[in-house]
């Protein structure tokens, strides 16, 4: 007896276009999805950088090279040229304020200061001998008086006998008058006497002066002349180390012409390079610090140099504490120096988004990671470490920190 065979619905035959079909159209209608409204892309997380947004304490600061420097340095330069005719010390010598360091001669200042002595002793001899003139001139002058006073004296007796003569009518009239006359020229004679003792002794006074004065100007020229002279004789002006002394016996040196330095170095202090973007951000007192064998120390600016030069201004910065013992100078440190107090801040860590960003957006990680959105956000200020968030994050968000290149600008980073 036959049996009926029933065809069996579905075969392979069937299923294999029907699944085709479906795969051909969950495709298609996945890359619908992916390129419908936001933008997407797939992402690796392992080449992926996070960071947590936090709140902390944040400070503004920038690290600065600086090179350690004696606190105080001093040129020393030649006065006067000369010959070099002695050398006391050698280069790197530790000297004393005072101690000499070259001796140099100069014929030409050596004969200018003899000269002018000799000019002085010729003009005080002449102040002498003008002082004994005008001394003999006054005497005279008061010998004359007194010569005077004499005569007046016998004329006025001589008067006095005449008049009673006449009236008893034993002289003439003009014998009285004449020993009158010459009574009266005696007067007048003494009057004119003491406004020229007096006139005299005004012009004696002011002469003085004059000569006095005179060689007082001598007196300091041959002072400066042998300052001039001592200025051959190149000393130490402060305590310390001797740099930069090349010179050698026998040479010739020009005046004005820097010959080595002094170094104090009982203290140091430390010059550091600062980008002149922040030149209208560094003020004099400003703070800072630097590591050293362990410990750190605390510096403020005590001087600014404001020419800018390669792209960068320089400042000097003193130790307002305790000097490392061991730093020496011409050693190079990195330097905190601080643009702003400490302050509580919403952080994220800097990062390579913020060259593509400029720091306007982020992409923001949501709760279950498996995406990242872009976000709009503002950053104000910002150290080597972390941007301060003022708008657009909160904290505990996850924020994909590392570079954004390869990102193009996609709304939303599939996260795999």
């Amino acid at each position: 007896m036959d049996r009926k065979i029933e065809k069996k619905k579905w075969t392979w035959k069937r299923i294999l276009p029907i699944v085709l079909i479906t795969g051909v159209l969950g495709y298609l209608l996945f890359n619908l999805y992916q390129t419908s409204g936001t933008s997407r892309l797939n992402v690796e997380t392992d080449r992926l950088l996070f960071d947590t947004v936090h709140e902390g304490t944040f400070q503004e600061f920038i690290p600065v090279t600086g090179a350690v420097l004696p606190i105080k340095t001093v040129l020393i330069g030649a006065v006067e040229g000369g010959r070099v005719e002695n050398k006391f010390v050698e280069d790197g010598a530790f000297l004393k304020a005072g101690d000499r360091i070259l001796e140099l001669v100069n014929p030409d200042l050596q004969l200018n200061y003899l000269n002018q002595e000799a000019d002085i002793v010729a003009q005080i001899n002449q102040i002498r001998s003008n002082s004994l003139l005008m001394e003999q001139q006054s005497l005279n002058l008061k010998e004359t008086a007194l010569a005077v006073d004499f005569q007046l004296d016998l004329l006025s007796k001589r008067v006095a006998r005449n008049k009673s003569l006449h009236t008893d009518g034993v002289i003439a009239e003009v014998d009285f008058q004449e020993t009158e006359d010459e009574y009266e020229h005696q007067l007048r004679r003494k009057d004119l006497l003491k406004q020229t003792i007096v006139r005299d002794s005004l012009s004696t006074i002011l002469q003085q002066q004059q000569m006095e004065n005179s060689l007082d100007l001598m007196k300091r020229n041959l002072e400066i002349a042998r300052r001039s002279l001592d200025n051959l004789t190149i000393k130490a002006p402060i305590d310390g180390q001797l740099s930069g002394l090349t010179s050698e016996l026998g040479e010739l040196i020009l005046e004005g012409s820097q010959i080595a330095q002094i170094d104090d170095l009982s203290d140091f202090k430390i010059r550091v390079q600062v980008d002149e973007f922040y030149i209208s951000r560094v003020f004099v007192g400003q703070e800072g610090s630097f590591p050293f064998a362990g410990k750190t120390y605390n510096l403020t600016i005590q001087k600014i140099f404001p020419q800018v030069i390669n792209g960068s201004f320089a400042a000097d910065m003193i130790f307002s504490g305790e000097t490392p013992s061991g730093i020496k100078r011409g050693q190079t440190v990195s330097v905190k120096l601080e643009l702003s107090a400490q302050e509580k801040a919403l952080l994220v860590a800097r990062g390579g988004f913020y060259t593509t960003t400029g720091g306007n957006w982020v992409y923001v990680v949501d709760e279950g990671g498996a995406t990242a959105r872009k976000r709009d956000i503002r950053f104000q200020r910002q150290n080597p470490n972390y941007y301060e968030v003022v708008e657009g994050l909160q904290q505990g968000d996850v924020v994909i920190t590392s570079s954004y290149e390869n990102f193009g600008d996609k709304d939303e980073l599939i996260l795999k």
